[in-house]
């Protein structure tokens, strides 16, 4: 018994000491952030001259411009007027931008934590309208993966790069999510860490690319996350209502609006909602498949989307699935796989299918017949590392690494390239 009691004194004794220990450390070096106040962030959004595509993120089309997002600084204006030869006419300082849509005159983009809109009616002189403050994940953008992330105080404003520095600091775990391409990705922390616009309906909506997060439809934008749908009221060019959030589900990446439903790629599969109400997609179903990233785009009852593996991705499978889908857009049925060498972005248009296959360039296919659409490639442009398109009465806009292309398909015999402005990447 006098044992026991020994025991138990030294236990009490070991943890006393145990609670007043200094809290553990490290000292390594570091990527630490380098932050934009909240009030600059929200006073930052201007027109500037025309620059040159350094970062080139997703595309966006309405009217006769191209929008093309130029990774977490803003949006490239060019103006598409003569598709021969388009012109960068101009840039908008957006820091922390993404994703844009756009809805008669008003363009919407991510900053960091906010959503902004923006009045282009005058498109040499847009204008902050109305911003929804912090309704976005605080996201950081993509580090040195060499080492690991320093401490992140949120309160001193967003991180907008980084620094790499030797730190000292106490380890606590936090999670954050990393842009990677547009799409979120979970980043599991230490203070220091170690080392993912769909279609719209009718002539008032621009039209986005597979790789957008924003949707729009009737009088709402959607914005998804990793987790969340964000919603906001849009009935007229200044309002900006958030409505709120609702869990989608996980690892989503890609969102595409079609026919009063919403189809969301994720890292699992399909997922599908209809929007009969509007300000509560109801879900409705699912089509899954190995993990792997996933835009999808659909028409005239058939879902086209494409599996990448790699790192970030998961497996190692790179493919093309097409599903039919049932009236009710329930059962699902898988038609046709076909194996690609690392996709990203694609585009449909009728029966002609556009895939952004990564470093193998971009393909199109005749997909009338889904059960041998590889049989049926009308060309190929290998030599681009493409990322996403999007088709549009007979032109096909992309953005790929070194650049945004425009190709004339009117004549799918003749597919040509029409039209380019080159990348200058920094040293």
């Amino acid at each position: 018994m006098k044992t026991i009691q020994k025991i138990l004194i030294l236990l009490v004794i070991a943890l006393a000491g145990f609670s007043c220990m200094d809290e553990y450390t490290e000292e390594f070096t570091a990527n630490k952030p380098v932050y934009l106040s909240y009030e600059d962030l929200r006073t930052s959004v201007k027109y500037s001259d025309a620059r040159e595509l350094v970062n080139p993120g997703k595309i966006y089309f309405k009217d006769d411009f191209i929008f093309i997002n130029e990774e977490f600084e803003g949006v490239h204006i060019i103006n598409n007027a003569n598709p021969e030869d388009p012109q960068n006419v101009g840039f908008i300082d957006i820091p922390g931008n993404v994703d844009i849509a756009i809805k008669n005159n008003t363009l919407y983009a991510d900053s960091y934590v906010d959503l902004v809109a923006i009045d282009i009616s005058d498109i040499n002189n847009p204008v902050e309208l109305n911003r929804a403050e912090d309704v976005f994940a605080y996201t950081l953008p993509p580090y040195d993966e060499n080492h690991r992330v320093a401490d992140i105080d949120e309160e001193k404003g967003v991180v907008t790069g980084w620094e790499i520095t030797r730190v000292r600091q106490e380890m606590e775990y936090h999670y954050y999510p990393v842009y990677r391409w547009g799409y979120y990705e979970d980043l599991a922390m230490s203070d220091a860490a170690m080392s993912n616009g769909g279609s719209a309906q009718g002539s008032t909506y621009g039209t986005g690319g597979s790789m957008a997060r924003f949707g729009l439809y009737d009088d709402y934008l959607y914005a998804v996350d990793q987790v969340n749908l964000n919603i906001f009221e849009i009935k007229t060019d200044t309002q900006l209502d958030n409505i709120g959030k609702q869990n989608v589900g996980w690892n989503v990446e890609t969102m595409f609006i079609y026919d009063d439903h919403m189809f969301l790629g994720t890292q699992s599969g399909m997922r599908v909602f209809s929007l009969e109400v509007a300000t509560v997609p109801s879900y409705v179903s699912d089509f899954w498949h190995v993990t792997s990233c996933d835009p999808v785009v659909v028409a005239d009852g058939y879902a086209y989307v494409t599996l990448r593996g790699g790192t970030s991705c998961g497996s190692t499978v790179n493919r093309l699935d097409v599903l039919q889908l049932s009236d009710n857009y329930v059962d699902n049925t898988l038609v046709a796989s076909y194996p690609l060498n690392g996709p990203y972005g694609l585009g449909i248009d009728d029966d002609i299918l556009f895939i952004c296959d990564g470093d193998a360039g971009l393909k199109v296919y005749d997909v009338t017949d889904k059960t041998q659409i590889d049989n049926h490639m009308i060309a190929v442009f290998p030599g681009i590392n493409t990322y996403d398109v999007i088709p549009v009465n007979g032109f096909l806009f992309m953005i790929g690494d070194d650049g945004f292309y425009l190709y004339d398909y009117s004549d799918l015999q003749n597919i040509r390239k029409i039209g380019e402005i080159p990348v200058f990447r920094e040293d």
